[in-house]
């Protein structure tokens, strides 16, 4: 029997969408549109996946799902009106799964203490093709708390800051607060075996333009106590602002001591405060592009065993990478032990924060701690990097290391390629 080539092609595609027209006629059957609101049909339907038709579906309340492989999948849009609520709260799930679904707030909601997606307590949760818009906040749009290996996979959080105050009054080692953005895309804390790839994180609407910063008196302190803290410097103090008024960060993996296992990969950040704020142990940090950040990321701490290799950093105006000790190391929580490997550090110095920050800065930057009893960083290989300058540099040396008895200690370096700063490539002689 003679079969003409239109006929194959048109069986072909036949049988490429029967999985589809199957997944349709299941969605069709678990559908939220046969039910008064979303969270009835969650209701009505434990431990199944719901199908979200295309369209919107405004929400007064929290969406709260739970038990086993329960979730939503499907082109509908969230829209959560109310300031004072999450939109989606998953807690004490198994399995549970949040697909290609859009969540926002509409305008004048947009500003909220509230995330987007919440989870607690939960196991083998998917997060993946989310899109989460508008969703102001000084704490997170997606916040993994309390999971074991969570998948946040090719989301987008777009316009996920807002201006704030940072008060940090109660802590005596500061003992102020001022005005600030604030803001966090995607933060993952007392988790395990987390994966967090291919997301995309962006900030479109606070940008840190001079013209912003008079209007909101960003930096400026609203707030002191009697007393200067002991790890803020007189001169701060004494001016009552501070430069560091952009908080938050595009992705946290945070919880020294509770964090373990975690995969940062193939993520997209743009126009954050702090690209990637690492607090924990045994991460890979791997393939992200980090563009027009003040600080590309930093791990502290208490961050040991972090593997940073093969990344990006464009554009990035007080530092790209940095690894210090910080106010919650302690003997048994130290920093170190780390590699940083294959990453290519462009453009530094022109970013839009860097009007603020200047040019004595540098791409890759060591530290001693906030404390004096912070145990040192130690043992760093540092291999295979390229910093990269066009024209004069915006740094004044490609690596910092600092002196002193809290020093970081044994800093390996080999087969990097560092542009010179203005003062050179290093403040001291680069360890082999």
């Amino acid at each position: 029997m003679n079969v003409s080539p239109n006929f194959v092609a048109r069986l072909r595609r036949v049988l490429v969408a029967l999985p589809l027209v199957f997944a349709h006629a299941h969605a069709s059957e678990l559908s939220v549109a046969a039910y008064p609101s979303i969270q009835a049909a969650l209701d009505a339907n434990p431990n199944c996946m719901l199908f979200v038709p295309a369209g919107d579906y405004v929400i007064k309340d929290k969406i709260c799902i739970r038990g086993e492989r329960s979730g939503l999948f499907g082109p509908g849009r969230i829209i959560q009106q109310s300031d004072d609520q999450p939109i989606i709260e998953i807690e004490n799930a198994n399995a549970a799964e949040i697909r290609d679904l859009t969540l926002t707030r509409p305008e004048g909601k947009m500003e909220t203490r509230n995330e987007g997606i919440l989870a607690i307590k939960c196991r083998d949760l998917v997060i993946d093709n989310v899109r989460v818009i508008d969703n102001r906040s000084r704490s997170s749009v997606i916040e993994i708390r309390e999971c074991k290996d969570a998948r946040i996979s090719r989301c987008l959080v777009r316009n996920y800051m807002r201006v704030s105050i940072d008060d940090r009054t109660a802590n005596k080692e500061l003992g102020y607060a001022f005005n600030c953005t604030d803001g966090t895309g995607i933060n993952v804390t007392y988790s395990t075996g987390t994966l967090v790839e291919g997301n995309r994180v962006i900030e479109d609407n606070l940008v840190p333009t001079p013209e912003i910063k008079a209007k909101h008196k960003l930096g400026d302190f609203v707030k002191k106590n009697a007393e200067k803290g002991a790890i803020i410097n007189q001169q701060m103090w004494d001016a009552n602002y501070t430069d560091a008024w952009q908080q938050g960060s595009a992705i946290v993996i945070n919880a020294p001591e509770a964090n373990d296992l975690t995969r940062v990969i193939g993520n997209h950040i743009e126009n954050a405060a702090q690209g990637l704020d690492i607090h924990a142990d045994h991460v890979i940090v791997s393939q992200n592009i980090i563009t027009n950040a003040f600080i590309g990321m930093k791990a502290m701490h208490g961050s040991r065993n972090v593997l940073i290799t093969g990344n990006q950093f464009v554009r990035n105006s007080l530092w790209a990478i940095g690894l210090m000790p910080g106010a919650a190391a302690n003997a048994e929580n130290f920093d170190g032990g780390s590699i940083i490997s294959n990453n290519i550090i462009s453009d530094f110095g022109h970013g839009d924060a860097h009007w603020i920050w200047g040019d004595e800065r540098s791409p890759i930057k060591f530290d001693t701690g906030q404390q004096p009893d912070d145990p040192p960083l130690t043992d760093v290989i540092i291999t295979g990097n390229l910093i990269h300058c066009i024209g004069k540099p915006r740094y004044k040396y490609a690596v910092i290391i600092p002196g002193g008895p809290n020093a970081p200690r044994g800093l390996h370096f080999s087969n990097n390629l560092f542009h010179p700063g203005t003062s050179g490539v290093c403040n001291t002689e680069l360890p082999p």
